[in-house]
């Protein structure tokens, strides 16, 4: 039976490339509307060369959904004040490349496995701030309905990715706990936390399909 994170994790990649061009859309919700069906499209006309070199999906994510995440932002956020004020900014900027690259390489597979079940996007809410949320629901291989709810926060003019809750389950939060886990195994080393971040998404993974209502928990 497929866990609980591994359905969610789907979703998430079925859904997140969904964030792509921030030009093109004048809202946070026109941006995940006008471009689920451009990105589905691509993933339907390059799904078979993808398989066969999934280096080329990976860089497909990043470049559609790398410029709308707030690498930045999601990196301080899981390292915390309590490591991210001791990091340099090389530290930083090699920990958001690394937390980009360890997800779309881990999870990218995922999504090739997505066949066009059916994505609804929310009605809009709120946007008059500088944060708003973009709700979806996604059916899944097995007719279950699996809701998302995106975080955005509007930097320098334009909504970025900051969060995700993925039926229920907190991807920041899970990653925050990984992350300090992860610290105190290496003894504080920042740098070996930083470049081995790959197989800590892994250990968050199974951490969350053993224990998936400690993963729930919000924010």
């Amino acid at each position: 039976m497929i866990s609980m994170l591994r359905r969610g994790l789907l979703v998430l990649l079925a859904t997140l490339p969904l964030m792509g061009n921030a030009l093109a859309a004048t809202s946070a919700h026109d941006l995940v509307k006008n471009t689920t069906d451009r990105m589905l499209a691509d993933l339907s006309a390059n799904k078979a060369q993808y398989k066969q070199n999934p280096s080329a999906f990976y860089d497909a994510l990043n470049t559609i959904v790398g410029p709308v995440v707030d690498a930045e932002g999601i990196s301080k956020s899981i390292m915390t004040v309590k490591y991210s004020r001791k990091a340099t900014p090389e530290q930083m900027k090699t920990f958001a490349e690394n937390f980009k690259k360890g997800l779309f390489q881990f999870y990218g597979n995922a999504l090739l496995e997505y066949n066009n079940q059916g994505i609804t996007v929310d009605s809009p809410k709120d946007e008059s701030g500088d944060r708003t949320s973009v709700g979806m629901t996604v059916k899944g291989s097995n007719g279950a309905i699996y809701p998302v709810s995106y975080t955005l926060e509007k930097i320098n003019g334009e909504w970025k990715l900051r969060n995700v809750i993925i039926n229920g389950i907190n991807i920041g939060k899970l990653f925050r706990d990984q992350f300090a886990d992860a610290m105190q195994r290496n003894g504080n080393n920042l740098d070996l936390t930083i470049n081995n971040w790959a197989g800590e998404v892994e250990k968050a993974k199974a951490e969350s399909e053993k224990n998936p209502q400690k993963a729930a928990q919000n924010e």
